[in-house]
Order: structure tokens, then C-alpha cells, then sequence
């Protein structure tokens, strides 16, 4: 009769063995994934850090010796990850802000991974015109993160999440998946910051962000073209990467000129845009000297129709309102209308949105044209960046501008005085924009064609759903300004005198007026007199002085790519 009792035992240790293994599985994975939450007095800390130049030059600049001054056409990215993004970086990504520059004005360049077997011969891109100017928007979000997970003298150099993020350990998964699990690692603490990597206050990877804008900084001061042949224009930049309810609210902040905030604000720090928005406000508009900034929103098209939301439907007062209003309308002069997650100008099928259907509005879409979706109607939807959820009218641009002037009716403002720019949002570092024959794709694991034609990769925590299959080569931003230089760029893009494209450098024009000549388009001084009797594209065209009916005249014209 003993036997038995023996074995009860034996089951029993191995049970109560079993029981203590998974308690302390469990125990060890809430340390390795503990979370250091978000803390609104981080921002307020680096409200107290006015605005400097991080980099001083090593020469001044001189006064470009071309001027034009009726405004030229100059070609530009303005949205472009390089390795210091951490979801860049997870998908192999190497290139360095130096390299993206050297690409950008025409430097053949390797598309090499962080995991390629030695001896390999990686592909060889090259842009297939240089760039007049460019801005690198490496996430602000995860950027001391990354660079922490790739320090072995780091004390977050062994903790299990970057491991997982680096790819030592993986994920019983196929290999396609392998990039979205290492980036899921650093994105599934949303809003948060992971405390084994960033500390207990999440200081570490505040200090290490700030190194790495700093490199950023050294990167672009290095590539201006500071001589008076002004060939190429860099601009300081980051992205904001704030996401609700699995809907986009991205922005990429582009300075003026050397003058910064000596450190970037994530959506960790500023979880609402309007926080972002106060936050340049104070600490570089109004902080600082010499310090100017703007913010483009881009993949309005993920965004469940929160991105241009009217600002009245929200539940604040009227005076809150307005000044809400008041300070979106100084920042975000601009919008970025195409990149390679889609086009975010209009669709067609909308209940709420009244006409008949356009034909163009079925170009570029994430979600396919054919897909019969409910309408959000006067709410905001979830789920965008997923590709479900309802659609709203208030996620694309076309409709944004009528909103904008039903708020204009509402609060005086037109929070919503929208130019068009266009991107490629590359996570390589080589902003291809231009050509769709022997596109490698926007992220470096593209370069594969079975990564490049498959059609969905879900990020574990509702965070996104990739599709490659999906993706296009994106676009580019135009902008018409007296010379290439940061100031003239800047000053042109807040007046909104700018334009994007899919790709070829096209030269769109427009112009209104009240008393604009008819035969103007035939007169050898077109555009002084398009310039002296009317207004550019992007401006506000004044009531007539004449207070007899009237309408306006229009001219356009258009340029084609001189380019094979």
C-alpha cells in the first residue's frame, strides 16, 4: 500500500515544482516587461530647456548667388528614417543620417542589413535625381530605446526585451514576421517606456534621445551646403508618432534653422497633439530667438478620422477652443498628402461626403477601393492603422478643407489652412521617391520580393498592420521659393506655397485674382503680373475692393518631369 503514496508524491513535487516554475515565469516576464508610465512633469521639465543651436557651424553661410524672384521649383523629402528609428532599425535597417544624405544627393549607395552574411554583395541604389533639400525624421519615440538595446556597455544591453528587439531570441514564427516581432518588442509599451531598459524614472533613455539628436543635428549641419551655390538645404527634424486607439496621428516637426530644443518631445511626454503643439510654442517659438518650427501631419488616411476632427465638437470652452484653433493654424500650415502607406486626399463611398464619385480618389488607397465600409459619420472610429474600423470623411484632406471652414464659421479660425506636401516616409534611409521600376520597397527588409509582395503583417497589441504588397514608392514635396536656403524654404512652406507629387517633378502652378488678365498665359511677363494682381497657391485671396459681384479668375499651369 506504500507504492501508491510514493507516487502521489512524486506527482505532487512535480506539480508543486511546476507551479513555483510558472510563479516565477511569470514573475521574471512582469520584470522584463515592467513599465514606466507616462509622466506629464517630463514635459514639463523640458519646457525648461530653451531652444539652442546643438551644433555650431564650422563656417557661416553664405548668400546663395541665385535668386529668382518670382519663386522656383525646388524637389525635397521631408519624411525619412534612418537606423536610429526603432522600427527601422528592426527591419535591418543600417543606413546612417550621413548616408541619407550622401543619398539624397546622388551617391550610390548599398542597401546593407544588420544581419547580412559576410561576403554578401547588397544591392546598389541610387536616387535618380538628387534632392534640392531634405530633413531626416528619425521617431522620437524608442530613439534612446534602440540605442541603449545596441550598447553592450548598457545596462539595458541584457534585458530580455532587447534581446528580443536585437533578434537573438525569436519567436516560433515565420521568417517574414521575425522584423514585426523585434519592433512589437519596443512597441507594445505604447505611451509608456520600459523600465529595464530606461530606469525606474525612464531618465536613461531621455539622456540617450538626446544624444542621439544631437548626432542627428551634427549629421545635418555637416550637409548644408553652406556656399553661395546653395545646392542642397538640410533641415533639423524629427517625427511625433502618437497613436490612438490604433489610429495615426503621426506629425514630423521640421526647424527653421540650427536653433533647436536641445531635447525632442515623444508622444510618452506629450500624449496629446495640442501638447505638442504649446510645447513648441514655448519652448521654441516664443522661448527662443532664432528658433521656428512647423508640424506635418501625415497618413491622415490611417486615422479613424481623429486627425481632422473639428476642433468645436470638442467638449472645451469657446475661448479654449479658439486658442486650440488659433495655435494648430500657426503650426500646421502644411500636410503631407501622399506617402507610401497611401494616398490620404479623399475617397470615394463615404455616405457623409455629398457629390458624385471621383475617379481619382481610388488612387493609392490601403484599403482597397472596392471595400464597402461603414461610415464614422460626426464620430471618431478606432482601428485605422489596423486597416478596420469604420472610415470617416475626417480623415482625408479634401474634406478637411471644407471642415476647416465650418470651424472658420464656428470660431473665427480656420484651424484647418491646409498646403499639400508629399513624402516617401522610407525606412531605409534612401528616400526613393520617383521611379516605381526597381523599387526595393520603403523598409530594408523590402529588398526580399517574397517580403516585398506580401500582403499583411499584423504588429502584435493592435499597433499597426503592415502591407507591402500595398505599399507604393511614395512621394515627394515641392516647394516654390526666391532661393534654396533654410530660411526661404521655411518661410515658403508656412506661407503654404508648395505642392507634392507622386514621384515625377512635375511643376504645378496656380494662381487667383480678382483682376488677373485673361491672355495673361500668353504674356511674356506672366508671372510678375500673376504675383502683382493676385495671390499663389496656398494664400487666402482678399474680398474684391469692388463691391459688385464678381468672380475670380484663375491660371494654372503645369510642367512635365524634363526627365526620361
Amino acid at each position: 500500500m506504500s507504492a501508491p503514496k510514493i507516487l502521489i508524491t512524486t506527482f505532487g513535487l512535480v506539480a508543486l515544482g511546476l507551479a513555483i516554475a510558472a510563479v516565477g515565469t511569470v514573475l521574471w516576464l512582469r520584470y522584463e516587461f515592467a513599465r514606466v508610465e507616462s509622466d506629464s512633469a517630463r514635459l514639463t521639465f523640458s519646457s525648461n530647456m530653451p531652444a539652442i543651436a546643438g551644433v555650431q557651424p564650422d563656417q557661416l553661410t553664405e548668400p546663395c548667388n541665385q535668386q529668382y524672384p518670382h519663386n522656383k521649383a525646388w524637389f525635397g523629402a521631408l519624411h525619412v528614417h534612418t537606423t536610429a528609428s526603432y522600427d527601422a532599425s528592426a527591419f535591418g535597417t543600417i543606413t546612417t543620417v550621413d548616408d541619407a544624405y550622401a543619398y539624397a544627393r546622388g551617391r550610390p549607395t548599398p542597401l546593407r542589413l544588420r544581419d547580412d552574411p559576410p561576403g554578401y554583395t547588397a544591392p546598389i541604389l541610387q536616387i535618380s535625381s538628387p534632392l534640392d533639400f531634405m530633413g531626416v525624421t528619425d521617431h522620437a519615440e524608442g530613439l534612446g530605446e534602440k540605442q541603449l538595446c545596441y550598447s553592450p556597455d548598457s545596462t539595458a544591453y541584457g534585458a530580455l526585451v532587447c534581446r528580443l528587439f536585437r533578434g537573438e531570441l525569436r519567436l516560433p514564427v515565420d521568417e517574414t514576421l521575425q522584423p514585426i516581432i523585434r519592433m512589437a518588442t519596443l512597441a507594445i509599451f505604447g505611451k509608456d517606456r520600459s523600465a529595464r531598459i530606461c530606469g525606474e524614472d525612464g531618465a536613461l533613455c531621455q539622456r540617450q534621445s538626446q544624444r542621439v539628436w544631437q548626432d542627428n543635428q551634427r549629421g545635418t549641419e555637416a550637409w548644408l551646403d553652406r556656399s553661395s551655390n546653395c545646392e542642397f538645404t538640410t533641415f533639423h527634424a524629427y517625427e511625433y508618432t502618437l497613436a490612438e486607439e490604433a489610429s495615426n496621428l503621426h506629425r514630423n516637426i521640421v526647424f527653421k534653422s540650427e536653433v533647436v530644443p536641445p531635447s525632442i518631445i515623444s508622444a510618452k511626454e506629450a500624449p496629446k497633439p495640442e501638447q505638442l503643439w504649446q510645447w513648441l510654442d514655448q519652448v521654441c517659438i516664443q522661448g527662443s530667438s532664432g528658433c521656428d518650427a512647423l508640424v506635418i501631419p501625415h497618413n491622415s488616411n490611417w486615422s479613424s478620422g481623429r486627425m481632422w476632427f473639428p476642433i468645436s465638437a470638442a467638449d472645451k470652452p469657446l475661448a479654449e477652443q479658439q486658442r486650440l484653433a488659433r495655435l494648430r493654424e500657426r503650426l500646421e500650415p502644411l500636410v503631407e498628402i501622399m506617402q507610401v502607406k497611401g494616398d490620404s486626399e479623399c475617397r470615394n463611398g463615404i455616405a457623409s461626403v455629398l457629390g458624385r464619385p471621383d475617379e481619382f480618389c481610388n488612387f493609392e488607397k490601403l484599403r482597397p477601393a472596392s471595400e464597402v465600409i461603414a461610415d464614422c459619420g460626426e464620430t471618431v472610429g478606432r482601428g485605422g492603422m489596423m486597416l478596420s474600423g469604420c472610415v470617416s470623411r475626417y480623415s482625408f484632406v479634401r474634406y478637411a478643407l471644407t471642415a476647416g471652414l465650418a470651424e472658420h464659421q464656428k470660431l473665427g479660425i480656420n484651424p484647418f489652412r491646409l498646403g499639400i506636401v508629399a513624402a516617401s516616409d522610407n525606412h531605409n534611409g534612401l528616400p526613393a521617391a520617383g521611379q516605381e521600376k526597381g523599387s526595393l520597397g520603403s523598409h530594408g527588409m523590402d529588398r526580399s520580393p517574397r517580403h516585398r509582395l506580401t500582403g499583411n503583417l499584423e504588429v502584435p497589441g493592435d499597433i499597426a498592420t503592415g502591407s507591402p504588397v500595398r505599399y507604393n514608392p511614395g512621394g515627394i514635396a515641392g516647394v516654390y521659393a526666391r532661393e534654396n536656403s533654410r530660411a526661404a524654404l521655411f518661410e515658403a512652406m508656412q506661407r503654404r506655397e508648395t505642392f507634392g507629387t507622386s514621384g515625377p517633378r512635375i511643376k504645378p502652378r496656380l494662381f487667383a485674382g480678382w483682376t488677373l488678365d485673361e491672355n495673361l498665359c500668353q504674356s511674356d511677363q506672366q508671372l510678375e503680373l500673376a504675383y502683382r494682381d493676385g495671390v499663389p497657391m496656398g494664400a487666402n485671396l482678399p474680398l474684391p475692393r469692388d463691391a459688385s459681384p464678381q468672380s475670380p479668375v484663375f491660371m494654372a499651369s503645369a510642367t512635365r518631369d524634363p526627365r526620361p
